[in-house]
């Protein structure tokens, strides 16, 4: 592996801190009255906040003091600064609008404690590293911020009410704080069939977010959260099956097909308490055409041997279904 100088190895430190300026600079934004610019620096906070891991890693220039420093900075950009700007918009005016911007800010801090003590946690199954526990922060602030997304391309309306923001924005607050697994971009990996379609799908959302970039941010948030839904699928689905935790991603689809041939094959467990439909019907009819002796499994009241029941003699009445008269 190439060694690097001291200068180049604090380069993902200096990434963060800009994450943090930027975060900060959406207050003094906000306080300016623009608040287009407010998202700018969001977003350019949250784009600082992924590429700062990343150089760390390539550098291999991660280190404890950094990853604290990363944990401060999302903190500052993604929760004191958002609950300031919602704020400052609309909630200054409101009694209870300083409430929910505590109540932001402190459910980001907790979001951002729970993830590092999740990071030392060795009990956790081998898939969970594919997910994170909780809306993560630059999308927490990504989702709270659509009532001002709509505001800034439609302008006023009952998105931007007070009310509307507040509710929002705890809502917001409790996806951070969920227990609600969410997919991990960092594990993603793309099917080389998909790929084509991908790059064309980032064409045009890139050309949306040049021409109406608020209405964009609108359409990301939403279909981030549309996918939380899947992710829990996707999770509940890696726990019922431990044969796929140790399975690449991208070969895990081969053991999802395996486990719906064996559904479709009725490869079930034989044994169930219920049965349903026309096999109940069948089983209450020879249970009525059994006797006391054959029910009781011996005469007497005593039981027999576990076992199958003996069949009465070939030719027999019960044995052929006829009733006495």
């Amino acid at each position: 592996m190439p060694t690097y100088t001291a200068g180049v190895r604090l380069l993902p430190n200096a990434v963060t801190v800009l994450a943090l300026c930027a975060g900060l600079s959406a207050v003094q934004l906000a306080l300016a009255g623009r608040f287009e610019l407010c998202v700018a620096a969001i977003g350019a906070a949250a784009l600082c906040d992924a590429l700062d891991g990343r150089l760390a890693r390539m550098l291999d220039a991660s280190s404890r003091i950094g990853a604290e420093l990363d944990s401060l900075a999302d903190l500052v950009s993604f929760g004191v600064s958002p609950a300031l700007v919602f704020y400052i918009w609309q909630l200054e005016g409101n009694q209870f609008g300083w409430i929910v911007a505590l109540i932001f800010a402190v459910c980001m801090a907790l979001r951002l404690a729970r993830f590092n003590t999740l990071i030392d946690d060795e009990d956790q199954p081998p898939f969970a590293k594919e997910f994170f526990v909780g809306v993560p922060a630059p999308a927490a602030a990504l989702v709270a911020g659509i009532p001002l997304y709509l505001w800034l391309h439609f302008g006023p309306g009952w998105w931007s009410a007070p009310l509307t923001v507040m509710l929002w924005a705890l809502v917001a607050a409790g996806l951070m704080v969920s227990r609600l697994p969410t997919m991990s971009l960092k594990t993603v990996r793309v099917p080389q069939r998909l790929v084509a379609p991908l790059l064309v799908l980032v064409g045009v959302a890139a050309a949306v977010l040049l021409t109406a970039p608020f209405l964009g941010l609108v359409v990301v948030a939403a279909g981030y959260i549309a996918s939380i839904p899947y992710s829990v699928y996707r999770y509940r689905w890696l726990a019922r099956h431990p044969e796929a935790w140790d399975v690449p991603a991208r070969e895990r689809r081969a053991v999802a097909r395996a486990a719906r041939s064996a559904r479709r094959l009725g490869l079930r467990p034989p044994l169930r308490r219920r049965v349903a439909g026309r096999a109940s019907a069948v089983a209450r009819g020879v249970v009525r055409r059994l006797g006391p002796d054959d029910r009781l499994g011996g005469r007497n009241g005593h039981s027999a041997a576990p076992g199958p029941a003996p069949l009465p003699p070939r030719g027999s009445r019960r044995r052929l279904g006829l009733r006495r008269r």
